[in-house]
């Protein structure tokens, strides 16, 4: 029902850490819902820490002077949405208002101006990323204090019921929103799993690559007797010594055309309290593509992938190796497997069945 002409529609602010449309993790945790938060009769306006320039140069080699003062700068900028938030009916904060330090901006946003603050995270962030990726950076970050912000949120959205287990000892007003998949048009091409040979791929960022060494063993066992290639979609080329290895370099533009080249896909993982705060994003974009999958059934993939279903969980080198070829061997298999995990996604996982849990989340 469209809103009157003459009412007054509800602002949601939202404080993200980089530019719409810059990171995976706001993609598929709210800004996919931003034109159902309009056809809801809503307001919004995004502010991100970084600007544009400074969160393309970012993760490059160099370029030191010019980050160190894009990052200051988002501080400044960060007083400016504080009073910007000060008329909003909520404050949709993903992650984190700032980088590093204490939580000043959320402070003064729930506690001095009583604004809503609606807290938004999808992994464990009250831990040291283990990545090994500028561990300098981390001791930095001031993880302590998602805890308080949990405490002064007007309510707390979280991808899985392991951050959930976290959060509601802080806020009893925790609603678990996981990280969904627009199947309809974003995920809406189905992989061919007729082609030959045979891809195994795998996608994620730099910080990931690493859980590709516990299982580089068995692909290369597996090369040995069967033809496939392994595919990786990354933002950087993996160090691996697999002869049939692929890479092709992330884009945002091709993303879906490049995983589509896949007919089963991989999510290994260790099992440590930081993996477990994941959301299972790289399965969901497989299954989301009619793609079977082998994961390591660690927190929330062991309920995205169900065993024998959608694919299989793997533990033990001779696990991986025997779901793998099965996969490999049998086109029928991996068509069945792939035809149950998209559905699977668009029943439980998908932008059209969360969209009402997601807008729960708003005053």
């Amino acid at each position: 029902m469209p809103t009157p002409k003459n009412s007054k529609k509800k602002l949601i602010i939202i404080l993200c850490p980089y530019p719409q449309g810059g990171a995976p993790s706001q993609r598929f945790r709210y800004e996919q819902y931003l034109s159902a938060l309009e056809n809801k009769g809503y307001d919004y306006n995004t502010y991100s820490f970084l600007d544009e320039k400074t969160n393309r140069i970012l993760y490059q080699p160099g370029y030191i002077l010019q980050k160190i003062w894009g990052i200051l700068t988002g501080y400044f900028r960060r007083v400016y949405h504080v009073f910007r938030s000060y008329r909003a009916d909520a404050v949709l904060i993903h992650r984190e208002a700032t980088p590093l330090g204490p939580p000043w901006v959320e402070w003064l946003i729930g506690k001095v101006l009583n604004g809503k603050i609606i807290y938004d995270f999808d992994d464990a962030i009250w831990l040291a990323d283990q990545s090994g990726v500028n561990s300098w950076v981390s001791k930095l970050k001031w993880h302590s204090k998602v805890k308080s912000v949990c405490q002064w949120s007007y309510r707390v959205s979280i991808g899985n019921n392991y951050l959930a287990d976290f959060a509601r000892k802080y806020n009893p007003d925790t609603i678990i929103n996981p990280t969904t998949i627009d199947t309809e048009n974003h995920h809406n091409i189905l992989t061919n799993h007729q082609y030959r040979p045979v891809t195994i791929g795998w996608t994620g960022s730099h910080s990931t690559l690493k859980y590709l060494s516990s299982i580089e063993k068995v692909l290369i066992r597996l090369s040995e007797s069967y033809d496939f290639k392994f595919l990786v979609i990354a933002d950087r080329s993996p160090t691996l010594n697999i002869k049939n290895l692929e890479f092709i370099q992330w884009n945002q533009t091709t993303e879906i055309q490049d995983l589509a080249q896949i007919q089963i896909g991989i999510m290994p993982l260790t099992d440590t309290p930081w993996s477990r705060g994941k959301c299972g994003f790289k399965a969901l974009q497989y299954l989301s593509l009619g793609i079977p999958a082998v994961v390591s059934p660690v927190g929330v993939n062991a309920e995205i992938v169900e065993a024998n279903k959608q694919g299989f969980h793997a533990t033990t080198e001779l696990e991986w190796y025997v779901s793998l070829e099965k996969l490999l061997t049998d086109t029928t298999l991996r068509e069945k497997m792939g035809i149950a995990g998209r559905q699977r996604v668009i029943d439980h996982y998908s932008v059209k069945s969360n969209t009402s849990n997601f807008l729960q989340l708003l005053p």
